[in-house]
């Protein structure tokens, strides 16, 4: 009786310990192991770099409490339990994101195992399988490589304002005598380059490596070649495009295009045999390289031509004879510093495949992708030898079905293949690309068919994290061509349109639109980058451009374009709880709020401004700017309201950084404007800013300049001057980035609603009744004079897609990166259902309703080690149940208040169906 006793007493506390442990074991997983916001990222740019993982659960309400972090030198170690470069041992704390390293230092070329387990109030988990890292060459001293390339053209290039330059090809041939433990290429080739070793190419990158200001910064990537070497003769290769770096323009308006010079490149092959030695395979004056090759001509505006005659099969393995290709020369360096690329590579992202082909006239061809896309045609082709097949693009078509190209200014978007003959040939190009929807197809041997062409996607490799649809077919229809517009502009760098000889990094085009799009991409290492190529564009003066890298020379003044740098790191801390940018760049961003306060204010008055609100519905449709003064809103009102705006936004950047006497100074800035502001432009008679535009109202209502006492009033005069309007936009590029957010918060979503589903001019379902599938530069795209007249740009986006997230499905961060949101959907008569999902760095968020005569029903996700206060429309709180039961009977929901009829209730991670029955 004593034993059995003694084994009913074990099971307890078997059961028991299953309980505290085994339950959670079984339920409390990890994923998504991250350094610096990336996947197992390869020769990153800091010894100090910071670890994020995502937390699952079955459990509601599961934070985490502690966690302890594992780091090794080698898989082996880190399997055995060896932290030898980190064991963070266990460390009581609910952060999950944005962990700093703080391990043994970490030199150039370490390679980093790591693995996490977490306890949470749920349970702990067991150790997440492993991830990895490598750190780059941090030192200039690492470098042994030489920078080689050659400093002039060739008989068959020309240097001239429409430049054709062949691309270079270069090799070298080595030994390897070992057996080979690891190798890593570290390579830079400006502008663009392909890397082969032993005939393979080398990664999914494409138009690699990131775009900058060579002067300034230089970016380099890292890959693992280990498994295409062998032990005896190698060979390495790279093809050289011209990119930014050898200019689309050069020699043509030297004040305003910047030029850099010829393609070069720098390559640093290191191979660690497995006796621990190692060799070094440098670039330097021993390779070869040839430009007479089949790529015979790339240009970003006019496009690539390709001789397939001109191969030269094999020039990229170990036994190919370049006897009769040229010495590498020796050449400057650019003069940027070496930088890794923390930003994620372009690759191709997607395909498209073609709706229409129609005989345009003998031998000529028009083909229909059916969307407006930024990338390449690749294309199928079978034919004699020297037959040669010409693709033209364009974003729309004439009445006669010709292309339209008057929009594309001088770019000639043309891609000429050459054929080599035989057997069926397959080609793309890859060091250019273009906006388009149609291609015009001449010179193709036989009849073209749809199978043989593909549109071929290319933006950078950023994760899609958001989803939206509604009930309503207009607005998933804008949601459609916001999505395409935003991914065929990134490209290293956001630009303003892939598809006419501009492509440039404005400032302003993403002073806002980044925060919607943060919603829809990860676009937080992109933005992160661009950071840095701002600040790299500052004047020694303080001075920002308009456009960043500064490939066009201009720094106009003025305080909407470069505010963009302020609020793009605003952006980056509240959407990924990246404190980084804000630590990196406050000192820049100060010495340029400075620049423009001692140069340009009078009695607290900012008296420069360059672009107003830019782009507001002209008063006639053939315009692209309005002449009627009504219609536009002072620059000096618009500057000067920024400056408050953004000494707001100075102030609480100081107040993190622990800068008293800087909080101290922004915040009687903004005392100052606001009074001086208030004096100039407000009328207490009709409460009226200026001349009364929505914009002239709307910034200083929205900013807080407005005294609370007239918010109201000011914001009547708003809501008329729209139902002015006939409900229709009326705001240019600056009104429109706040315009959606300001009505909601002011109470009147509806409007907001009626103007984002309006489809009569002007409005963004007026494009996509015209048969958008993206967005254009301006309201009356279809009209207006194509000097300036891009139909894929997202300028005009506004703070549409940051009202969609954070009001129409009421997804918003409280402070920083979502740990802990407010779930609040605005309720809007006629909008029957809503379906949103965001994947924050915690994890996925949910909100999904449908509202109907009879109840309200609202799905909500909230992510593990997340909370959230929920806000159910409902007159009663005591009328919301969850999943069929009172909430007063469901320990996970806290009731909180009730508040302008929302049953406000905080809830903990996991999934809730709430319904309120009418």
């Amino acid at each position: 009786m004593k034993r059995l006793l003694v084994h009913i007493s074990l099971a307890v506390v078997v059961m028991l310990t299953c309980l505290g442990n085994c339950y959670a074991d079984a339920h409390i997983g990890l994923q998504n192991l991250k350094c610096e916001m990336l996947n197992t990222p390869l020769g990153i740019g800091t010894n100090k770099p910071r670890l994020s993982w995502q937390i699952t659960s079955d459990a509601r309400n599961t934070n985490q409490v502690a966690y302890q972090i594992l780091i090794a030198s080698t898989p082996e170690k880190l399997t055995a339990g060896q932290g030898d470069l980190w064991d963070s041992r266990k460390i009581n704390s609910a952060e999950s994101i944005m962990i700093s390293y703080a391990g043994k230092p970490l030199v150039s070329r370490a390679v980093c195992y790591w693995k996490v387990r977490v306890w949470t109030n749920n349970g702990a988990s067991t150790w997440s399988q492993p991830a990895k890292w490598s750190v780059g060459l941090l030192n200039p001293a690492d470098w042994k490589a030489r920078w080689i390339g050659c400093d002039r053209g060739f008989a068959w290039d020309s240097v001239s304002k429409f430049s054709r330059l062949s691309a270079r090809y270069y090799r070298r041939g080595f030994s390897l005598n070992k057996a080979i433990k690891r190798a890593t290429a570290y390579v830079v080739g400006l502008g663009h380059y392909e890397l082969y070793v032993n005939g393979q190419i080398i990664g999914d990158q494409v138009l690699a490596e990131a775009p900058t200001d060579y002067t300034q910064s230089v970016k380099y990537n890292t890959f693992d070649v280990t498994g295409y070497l062998k032990q005896g003769d190698n060979a390495i290769g790279t093809v050289l495009g011209n990119g930014r770096y050898f200019t689309m323009r050069p020699k043509y308006k030297p004040k305003k295009i910047k030029e850099f010079g010829f393609p070069k490149m720098l390559l640093q092959l290191e191979v660690e045999y497995t006796d621990g030695t190692k060799q070094t395979i440098i670039s330097d004056s021993s390779w070869h390289f040839t430009a007479d090759g089949p790529i015979r001509t790339n240009n970003e505006y006019d496009g690539e031509e390709y001789d397939a005659t001109k191969e030269f099969p094999g020039w990229n393995n170990a036994d190919f004879d370049d006897s009769q290709w040229l010495k590498a020369e020796l050449v400057q360096a650019p003069g940027g510093k070496l930088d890794a690329q923390m930003n994620e590579p372009i690759r191709v992202m997607d395909t498209v495949k073609p709706v229409s082909i129609n005989q345009l006239k003998k031998d000529v061809w028009i083909l229909d992708m059916g969307q407006n896309m930024a990338g390449w045609l690749q294309m199928r082709v079978k034919g004699n030898r020297s037959n040669k097949v010409t693709l033209r693009y364009a974003e729309t078509l004439q009445p006669n079905n010709e292309l339209y190209v008057a929009n594309l200014r001088d770019a000639k978007v043309t891609d000429v293949y050459t054929l080599k003959g035989g057997a069926e040939e397959t080609w793309h190009p890859v060091f250019v690309y273009h906006g388009f929807r149609y291609v015009e197809i001449s010179g193709y041997p036989g009849k073209p068919e749809l199978a043989d062409f593909e549109g071929q996607v290319v933006y950078d490799a950023l994760p899609t994290i958001g989803r939206f649809e509604t009930s309503n077919a207009i607005v998933n229809k804008i949601y459609h061509n916001a999505y395409w517009g935003i991914l065929s502009n990134y490209k290293g760098m956001p630009v303003d349109c892939p598809q006419r000889n501009e492509r440039m990094p404005w400032l302003g085009d993403r002073a806002v639109g980044s925060l919607g799009e943060s919603f829809v991409f990860a676009n937080g290492n992109f933005y992160a980058k661009w950071l840095d190529d701002i600040a790299q564009s500052q004047t020694p003066e303080g001075a920002i451009p308009d456009v960043a890298p500064a490939y066009w020379n201009y720094y106009s003044d003025n305080m909407t374009w470069p505010g963009t740098y302020i609020l793009l790191a605003d952006m980056l801390y509240r959407q990924f709880a990246d404190k980084g940018p804000i630590e990196k760049h406050y000192a820049s961003m100060k010495k340029w709020m400075d620049y423009m306060r001692v140069k340009y204010m009078k009695n607290n008055i900012v008296t420069k401004d360059k672009y107003g609100d830019w782009c507001v519905p002209p008063e006639s449709l053939e315009l692209i700017h309005a002449k009627d003064s009504s219609l536009n809103t002072d620059g000096q009102l618009i500057a000067t309201a920024y400056y408050y705006h953004l000494s707001g936004l100075m102030e609480k950047f100081a107040t993190m950084l622990h800068k008293p006497a800087d909080v101290q100074f922004f915040a009687a800035m903004k005392q100052a404007v606001a009074k001086a502001f208030n004096d100039k432009y407000f009328d207490e008679t009709t409460s009226k800013y200026s001349n009364n535009t929505v914009t002239a109202n709307l910034l200083p209502l929205y900013f807080g300049i407005t005294p609370p006492v007239n918010k109201q009033a000011v914001f009547k005069n708003i809501v008329a001057k729209i139902n002015e309007a006939h409900d229709h936009i009326s705001t240019g590029v600056i009104g429109t980035q706040w315009l959606m957010r300001g009505l909601t918060e002011f109470g009147r979503p509806d409007l907001a609603w009626k103007i984002a589903s309006n489809t009569t001019y002007p409005s963004w379902g007026y494009m996509t009744e015209r048969g958008a599938t993206t967005i254009w530069e301006l309201w009356n795209g279809d009209t207006a004079n194509p000097a300036m007249n891009s139909r894929n740009h997202i300028m005009l986006l506004g703070d549409l897609i940051t009202w969609f997230y954070q009001d129409i499905a009421g997804i918003k961060t409280v402070n920083a990166g979502f740990k802990q949101l407010i779930m609040q959907p605005a309720i809007i008569k006629g909008l029957d259902s809503v379906n949103a999902s965001y994947q924050t760095a915690y994890g996925l968020v949910k909100s999904s309703y449908t509202n109907t005569k009879s109840s309200f029903n609202w799905h909500v996700t909230v992510p593990p080690n997340s909370s959230a206060l929920v806000y159910v429309p409902t007159k009663n709180m005591n009328e919301v149940t969850e999943n069929g039961k009172k909430i007063s009977t469901i320990k996970d929901i806290k009731p909180v208040k009730m508040e302008n009829g929302r049953a406000v209730l905080s809830v903990g991670s996991g999934d809730y169906d709430f319904e309120v029955k009418y």
